[in-house]
């Protein structure tokens, strides 16, 4: 059977184009010499669990340690930690049995399962002993364990660690999840949960965070379909996948796998070109799989909407602390990046689906209530559109904002809502959004033309020139010479006459609508 690109579970090399994960972060084998205890976190379907069970499997085959993978996710039902420790007993012994560790049918033969302060340090000491080598575990989904279990499960871990040399216990230990440590204690800290003077989180000596494919990775894995199959990815095509993906290894996996089995119906003959990946792209988001609808369910946590929603409307550099938990807790969702103190969805396929999931009510809406007059001979009245949003804004704004979990972002999601009701199945809307530009650029394409639009929400004396000065730039990256500044005044000390209106101004050669709101 040929090799496919994976997009559930983990890879395995000889069944799936992958890259070589190992080398890639070999310096986890250097902690596992020293003995360390460590943490690898990364969002979700970034290749942790691929990578995991690569480096047991190597360890395996060789002949220093015995190295044994174990998921913790039965464990996530288990509020009571007298149960966890348990359940994580069992979890352990089910691991072993599909293992090759000698003694494996002993691990816990003889433990006192009433003892669950002591469970789980005591089961792992005895196996220890019983074994000719030094013993590794990696401890798979150990970020869905509830407080209280969690706690109790890492305060054993740290029992045995500092137990060592003289009290056998393992050698090495990774707690491997979507989060980062610090995201375990900050969890803990708000649950009112006490740490007590010996944190057991005092053990970790380093966290790992897995990396997006870079684009030379990007380029090798698609040139492994192609020496197998003399199918060719064009350049142009690549590009584009990993400009819309960041190289996200899922999304990479995803548009290849949409693209030769979906749209090609695995026709090898035909070239792989932007145009097909364009519409792969489509295809997913609208689609919503897996992967996606785990990433949108997200946006519901409330820690999550204090992060994305600043984002979305783009207003004050001071809304977000750079060094917030709840901050950090997004990036290892994998929603957002940094880059110089720039916040952004982390590729512009996530920036999509936020946009569309947040609207997606809205949208469903307005396909009933509004009909759409603005289109003619493959053109856009933008005007007559921009003015038709103004009575549209004016009459249902109260009732439609009331509707959204995030608010304050309530006016930017409904304008994209009305423009993507009215370009749906015939154009595209180009979104470009970060955190501390003040601003929300777009540029909505339809029937070959392009209408560049930049959306404010009023902040002060300086929003309009601002506004022209920046929108007359994004008009500059597409060679138009018509744009449209739609400004969203929320005080609530204004009138609608005051709020709605209308200017045009000349601006560096350039005409722009400033449409009041």
């Amino acid at each position: 059977m040929k090799k496919f690109f994976n997009i559930a579970g983990p890879c395995n090399d000889t069944k799936h184009y992958m890259i070589p994960v190992i080398e890639k972060y070999k310096e986890l084998l250097f902690l596992i010499k020293q003995e360390q205890y460590f943490v690898i976190h990364a969002a979700r379907q970034t290749g942790k669990t691929t990578l995991i069970k690569a480096l047991v499997n190597k360890i395996n085959s060789e002949d220093d340690y015995y190295a044994l993978y174990c998921s913790l996710e039965s464990v996530h039902a288990f509020k009571d930690p007298e149960k966890g420790m348990v359940e994580i007993v069992n979890t352990i012994k089910d691991a072993l049995k599909y293992s090759n560790l000698p003694n494996k049918n002993k691990f816990a033969e003889d433990v006192d399962i009433s003892k669950t302060s002591i469970l789980i340090s005591s089961s792992l000491t005895d196996f220890s002993v019983l074994l000719d080598k030094p013993f590794i575990i990696f401890f798979d989904e150990i970020d869905g364990i509830e407080d209280g279990t969690l706690i109790t499960f890492l305060r054993q871990l740290r029992k045995g660690y500092v137990s060592r040399p003289e009290i056998p216990f393992v050698h090495s230990i990774a707690l491997v999840g979507m989060r980062d440590i610090r995201d375990y204690k900050s969890k803990l800290r708000d649950g009112r949960n006490t740490l007590g003077s010996k944190s057991p989180f005092n053990i970790i000596k380093k966290t790992f965070t897995l990396e997006n494919f870079s684009f030379e990775e990007v380029i090798s894995l698609y040139k492994q379909h192609t020496e197998v199959t003399k199918q060719i990815f064009e350049k142009s095509a690549v590009e584009y996948i990993y400009q819309q993906s960041k190289g996200q290894p899922w999304l990479v996996n995803a548009i290849a796998t949409k693209i030769i089995e979906d749209l090609l119906k695995n026709d090898h003959s035909k070239p792989i070109t932007k145009q097909l990946a364009k519409e792969a792209i489509q295809n997913i988001i609208k689609q919503r799989h897996t992967h996606i609808d785990s990433l949108l369910d997200r946006l519901k946590d409330e820690r999550v909407r204090k992060i994305i929603e600043p984002i979305l409307i783009t207003t004050n550099e001071n809304d977000i602390d750079f060094f917030n938990d709840d901050l950090q807790y997004c990036k290892d969702l994998g929603l957002i990046k940094e880059e110089n103190k720039i916040l952004k969805p982390s590729n512009p396929i996530y920036a999509e689906v936020i946009i569309r999931e947040l609207s997606y009510s809205t949208q469903a809406r307005l396909q009933t209530e509004i009909k759409n007059t603005w289109i003619d001979n493959n053109k856009i009245n933008m005007n007559g559109l921009m003015e038709a949003f103004q009575e549209f804004w004016r009459e249902n704004s109260t009732i439609w904002t009331k509707k959204y979990q995030y608010q304050e972002a309530a006016p930017h999601l409904i304008m994209q809502a009305f423009l993507q009701r009215i370009i749906n199945g015939g154009g595209d809307i180009l979104r470009e959004y970060s955190y501390g530009k003040k601003r929300i650029d777009l540029c909505v394409r339809f029937g070959g033309n392009k209408y560049p639009i930049e959306l404010k929400l009023h902040y002060g004396k300086k929003t309009i020139p601002d506004g022209l000065e920046q929108l007359a730039e994004y008009m500059d990256g597409f060679g138009e010479k018509i744009g449209w500044l739609v400004v969203f005044d929320r005080r609530k000390n204004k009138t609608w006459d005051e709020k709605i209106y209308w200017k045009t101004e000349n601006y560096n050669n350039k005409i722009i609508n400033i449409v009041g709101c």
